[in-house]
C-alpha cells in the first residue's frame, strides 16, 4: 500500500516544466504528462474525491480548459452536476462574465446566466494556482448567480505567485495537491 506523500510524489513526477510558455521568463507546469498516465489520472481524481467525498455539492464548475478534465472526473465520483466556466464566446446562451488579470495579462470568463441557483453549493476546479485571478473570477461569477462557493481546488499550486493568501482573503477555502516553488 501506497502512502499519500508517494502518491503526490508519483503524480509530481509526471508532470513536465516547459520553460518560457506562453511567453518568455515563465516555467509552465504541463500537467499534460500526468493526465495521459493512468495511473496519475487516477491519483489526482481519487485525491479530490476524498477531500469532498462529505461535503454537500450540488455541482463542480470547472475552468476552462483543464480544469474540465478534474472537474467532469470529480463531478462523476460526487454524483453531481457539472458546470463550464469558459472564455469569451463559447457558450450558447445568455452569459455574465468577469474580467482578472493573470500573471502574464489579462483575460475574461463567463457562465450561462442560469447555470446555477441561489443556494446551490459549488466546488471551483483548476488545474493549477497561480495569482488567484482566474480563481477569484470564477467564485465572484458563481456568487453573482447567487450560488455559494464551497471551495476551490486545484493540483498544482505555484507558492510564490500567493495565490491561496489572494483567494483565502476573499473568503474562499484553498485545496492542492502539490506545491511548487520554482525559484
Amino acid at each position: 500500500m501506497t502512502t499519500l506523500t508517494e502518491n503526490y510524489e508519483y503524480v509530481r513526477e509526471h508532470v513536465r516544466i516547459v520553460p518560457d510558455f506562453p511567453k518568455k521568463g515563465i516555467m509552465f507546469l504541463d500537467i499534460t504528462t500526468a493526465i495521459k498516465d493512468a495511473k496519475a489520472m487516477q491519483m489526482m481524481t481519487d485525491f479530490l474525491y476524498e477531500k469532498f467525498k462529505d461535503e454537500k455539492v450540488d455541482y463542480v464548475a470547472g475552468i476552462e480548459s483543464r480544469g474540465f478534465i478534474f472537474g467532469a472526473a470529480l463531478a462523476y465520483k460526487l454524483g453531481c452536476g457539472f458546470i463550464t466556466i469558459r472564455k469569451p464566446n463559447k457558450l450558447p446562451a445568455k452569459t455574465i462574465r468577469e474580467d482578472y488579470t493573470l500573471e502574464y495579462g489579462t483575460n475574461t470568463i463567463e457562465i450561462h446566466e442560469d447555470a446555477l441557483k441561489a443556494g446551490d453549493r459549488v466546488v471551483v476546479i483548476d488545474d493549477l494556482l497561480a495569482t488567484g485571478g482566474t480563481a477569484i473570477a470564477a467564485c465572484n461569477l458563481i456568487k453573482r448567480v447567487g450560488a455559494e462557493v464551497v471551495s476551490t481546488a486545484f493540483i498544482i499550486e505555484l507558492d510564490p505567485l500567493k495565490g491561496r493568501q489572494k483567494i483565502e482573503e476573499k473568503g474562499y477555502k484553498v485545496l492542492s495537491m502539490l506545491n511548487y516553488n520554482l525559484d
